[in-house]
Protein backbone atom coordinates (compact mmCIF):
# COMPACT_ATOMS: atom_id res chain seq x y z
CA UNK A 1 0.00 0.00 0.00
CA UNK A 2 1.68 3.10 -0.89
CA UNK A 3 1.19 6.64 1.70
CA UNK A 4 -1.80 7.86 -0.91
CA UNK A 5 -3.52 5.09 -0.26
CA UNK A 6 -3.70 5.41 3.54
CA UNK A 7 -6.66 7.83 3.58
CA UNK A 8 -9.87 8.12 5.24
CA UNK A 9 -13.55 9.54 4.13
CA UNK A 10 -14.39 13.02 4.76
CA UNK A 11 -12.84 15.01 8.17
CA UNK A 12 -10.07 11.91 8.33
CA UNK A 13 -6.13 12.59 8.55
CA UNK A 14 -3.93 11.91 5.40
CA UNK A 15 -0.99 10.63 4.32
CA UNK A 16 0.40 12.48 1.71
CA UNK A 17 2.88 11.68 -1.08
CA UNK A 18 6.46 12.23 0.08
CA UNK A 19 5.21 13.75 3.41
CA UNK A 20 6.16 11.64 5.98
CA UNK A 21 3.42 12.56 8.30
CA UNK A 22 0.23 12.83 9.17
CA UNK A 23 -2.10 15.76 7.96
CA UNK A 24 -4.71 16.88 9.20
CA UNK A 25 -7.49 19.16 7.25
CA UNK A 26 -7.08 18.69 3.63
CA UNK A 27 -10.45 18.52 3.03
CA UNK A 28 -11.00 22.17 4.29
CA UNK A 29 -7.88 23.11 2.26
CA UNK A 30 -9.65 21.89 -0.91
CA UNK A 31 -12.28 23.28 -0.19
CA UNK A 32 -10.79 26.82 0.30
CA UNK A 33 -8.40 26.21 -2.55
CA UNK A 34 -10.88 25.36 -5.10
CA UNK A 35 -13.29 28.60 -4.36
CA UNK A 36 -10.08 30.92 -4.31
CA UNK A 37 -9.20 29.33 -8.09
CA UNK A 38 -12.37 29.33 -8.98
CA UNK A 39 -12.66 33.20 -8.32
CA UNK A 40 -9.28 33.86 -9.82
CA UNK A 41 -9.58 31.65 -13.17
CA UNK A 42 -12.98 30.78 -13.44
CA UNK A 43 -14.72 27.19 -13.05
CA UNK A 44 -14.05 25.71 -16.45
CA UNK A 45 -10.77 26.70 -16.50
CA UNK A 46 -9.88 25.56 -13.42
CA UNK A 47 -9.05 21.44 -13.30
CA UNK A 48 -8.30 19.16 -10.45
CA UNK A 49 -4.93 18.66 -10.49
CA UNK A 50 -4.40 22.90 -10.03
CA UNK A 51 -6.88 22.77 -6.75
CA UNK A 52 -4.67 19.65 -5.24
CA UNK A 53 -1.94 21.44 -5.97
CA UNK A 54 -2.67 24.44 -4.52
CA UNK A 55 -4.00 22.69 -1.53
CA UNK A 56 -0.73 20.76 -1.35
CA UNK A 57 -2.12 17.21 -1.90
CA UNK A 58 -2.33 14.70 -4.87
CA UNK A 59 -4.82 14.27 -7.06
CA UNK A 60 -5.81 11.21 -5.80
CA UNK A 61 -6.46 12.64 -2.59
CA UNK A 62 -8.79 15.06 -4.01
CA UNK A 63 -10.70 12.23 -5.10
CA UNK A 64 -11.47 10.36 -2.12
CA UNK A 65 -12.76 13.70 -0.77
CA UNK A 66 -14.58 14.61 -3.61
CA UNK A 67 -16.19 13.01 -7.01
CA UNK A 68 -15.51 15.93 -8.86
CA UNK A 69 -14.57 19.71 -9.31
CA UNK A 70 -18.60 20.53 -8.55
CA UNK A 71 -18.58 18.75 -5.73
CA UNK A 72 -16.67 20.95 -3.37
CA UNK A 73 -19.37 23.44 -3.71
CA UNK A 74 -22.03 20.99 -2.94
CA UNK A 75 -20.23 18.20 -0.72
CA UNK A 76 -22.43 19.16 2.02
CA UNK A 77 -26.13 18.95 0.42
CA UNK A 78 -26.81 15.21 1.99
CA UNK A 79 -25.88 16.70 5.47
CA UNK A 80 -27.76 19.43 5.11
CA UNK A 81 -31.11 17.40 4.06
CA UNK A 82 -30.39 15.07 6.89
CA UNK A 83 -30.44 17.76 9.68
CA UNK A 84 -33.42 19.72 7.81
CA UNK A 85 -35.44 16.17 7.47
CA UNK A 86 -34.56 15.57 11.54
CA UNK A 87 -35.70 18.82 12.51
CA UNK A 88 -38.83 18.63 10.79
CA UNK A 89 -39.50 14.94 11.90
CA UNK A 90 -38.68 16.74 16.00
CA UNK A 91 -41.25 19.48 15.20
CA UNK A 92 -43.79 19.54 17.90
CA UNK A 93 -47.06 17.30 16.96
CA UNK A 94 -48.62 21.16 17.71
CA UNK A 95 -46.28 22.78 15.00
CA UNK A 96 -48.07 24.18 11.85
CA UNK A 97 -46.93 22.61 8.43
CA UNK A 98 -45.21 25.59 7.84
CA UNK A 99 -43.95 26.18 11.58
CA UNK A 100 -42.26 22.31 10.86
CA UNK A 101 -40.58 23.62 7.40
CA UNK A 102 -38.88 26.82 9.37
CA UNK A 103 -38.14 24.56 11.66
CA UNK A 104 -35.76 22.25 8.99
CA UNK A 105 -34.84 25.75 7.34
CA UNK A 106 -33.46 26.72 11.06
CA UNK A 107 -32.03 23.63 11.37
CA UNK A 108 -30.19 24.04 7.58
CA UNK A 109 -28.69 27.71 8.25
CA UNK A 110 -27.05 26.23 11.72
CA UNK A 111 -24.91 23.35 9.54
CA UNK A 112 -24.55 26.15 6.84
CA UNK A 113 -22.81 28.79 9.63
CA UNK A 114 -22.07 32.22 9.91
CA UNK A 115 -19.36 32.71 7.75
CA UNK A 116 -21.11 35.11 5.18
CA UNK A 117 -17.92 35.82 2.94
CA UNK A 118 -17.77 31.93 2.43
CA UNK A 119 -21.41 31.88 1.60
CA UNK A 120 -20.60 35.00 -0.60
CA UNK A 121 -17.75 33.25 -2.72
CA UNK A 122 -19.91 30.09 -3.07
CA UNK A 123 -22.47 31.93 -4.41
CA UNK A 124 -20.35 33.80 -6.70
CA UNK A 125 -19.24 30.90 -8.37
CA UNK A 126 -22.33 29.27 -8.77
CA UNK A 127 -23.58 32.19 -10.35
CA UNK A 128 -21.36 32.78 -12.59
CA UNK A 129 -21.50 29.35 -14.66
CA UNK A 130 -25.01 27.87 -15.95
CA UNK A 131 -24.13 24.28 -15.30
CA UNK A 132 -23.28 25.28 -11.68
CA UNK A 133 -26.74 27.28 -11.32
CA UNK A 134 -28.80 24.11 -12.70
CA UNK A 135 -27.29 22.43 -9.96
CA UNK A 136 -28.07 24.21 -7.02
CA UNK A 137 -31.64 24.41 -8.02
CA UNK A 138 -31.62 20.24 -8.57
CA UNK A 139 -30.39 20.51 -5.13
CA UNK A 140 -32.53 22.81 -3.79
CA UNK A 141 -35.58 20.59 -5.36
CA UNK A 142 -34.11 17.22 -3.86
CA UNK A 143 -34.74 19.14 -0.04
CA UNK A 144 -37.74 19.90 -0.92
CA UNK A 145 -39.14 16.88 -2.26
CA UNK A 146 -37.51 15.33 0.98
CA UNK A 147 -39.05 17.79 3.10
CA UNK A 148 -42.46 17.19 1.60
CA UNK A 149 -42.20 13.57 2.01
CA UNK A 150 -41.23 14.17 5.72
CA UNK A 151 -44.35 16.39 6.28
CA UNK A 152 -46.56 13.37 4.59
CA UNK A 153 -45.27 11.23 7.12
CA UNK A 154 -46.74 13.17 9.59
CA UNK A 155 -49.83 13.09 8.30
CA UNK A 156 -50.18 16.46 6.12
CA UNK A 157 -51.93 16.25 2.88
CA UNK A 158 -49.49 15.80 -0.24
CA UNK A 159 -50.98 18.86 -1.65
CA UNK A 160 -50.21 20.92 1.26
CA UNK A 161 -46.78 19.05 2.04
CA UNK A 162 -45.87 20.18 -1.76
CA UNK A 163 -47.20 23.76 -1.49
CA UNK A 164 -45.50 24.16 2.22
CA UNK A 165 -41.72 23.25 0.93
CA UNK A 166 -41.91 25.37 -2.21
CA UNK A 167 -42.79 27.94 -0.50
CA UNK A 168 -40.30 27.39 2.19
CA UNK A 169 -37.59 26.92 -0.44
CA UNK A 170 -38.93 30.76 -1.90
CA UNK A 171 -38.23 31.65 1.65
CA UNK A 172 -34.95 30.19 1.80
CA UNK A 173 -33.44 31.75 -1.42
CA UNK A 174 -34.93 34.80 -0.68
CA UNK A 175 -33.55 35.13 3.09
CA UNK A 176 -30.40 33.94 2.07
CA UNK A 177 -29.80 36.26 -0.91
CA UNK A 178 -30.62 38.47 1.84
CA UNK A 179 -27.82 37.62 4.06
CA UNK A 180 -24.90 37.12 1.54
CA UNK A 181 -25.74 40.82 0.36
CA UNK A 182 -25.97 42.15 3.76
CA UNK A 183 -22.80 44.57 4.18
CA UNK A 184 -22.91 45.23 7.86
CA UNK A 185 -23.10 42.11 9.55
CA UNK A 186 -26.34 43.04 11.44
CA UNK A 187 -28.26 40.29 9.83
CA UNK A 188 -27.30 36.49 11.06
CA UNK A 189 -28.98 33.92 8.59
CA UNK A 190 -31.63 32.55 10.76
CA UNK A 191 -33.53 36.09 11.23
CA UNK A 192 -33.16 36.49 7.48
CA UNK A 193 -35.20 33.27 7.68
CA UNK A 194 -37.41 34.51 10.28
CA UNK A 195 -38.27 37.61 8.66
CA UNK A 196 -38.73 36.28 5.36
CA UNK A 197 -41.34 33.62 6.86
CA UNK A 198 -43.12 36.70 8.64
CA UNK A 199 -43.08 38.61 4.94
CA UNK A 200 -44.75 35.39 3.73
CA UNK A 201 -47.47 35.29 6.64
CA UNK A 202 -48.42 38.67 5.99
CA UNK A 203 -48.48 38.31 2.01
CA UNK A 204 -51.21 35.60 2.35
CA UNK A 205 -53.00 37.57 5.67
CA UNK A 206 -56.59 39.24 4.61
CA UNK A 207 -56.33 42.88 5.26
Amino acid sequence: MSPDDITGGRGRRHYTRGVGRWEPGAGDRLREAALTLYLERGFEQTMVADIADRAGVTARTFFRYFADKREVLFDRSAELERSALAALEAAPATASTLEAVAAALSAAADLIGQDRELARKRQAVIMSTADLRERELIKLADLSAALAEGLRRRGVPAAEAALATEAGSAVYRVAFQRWVDTEDGTLDLHEAIRQSFAQLHTLTTPH
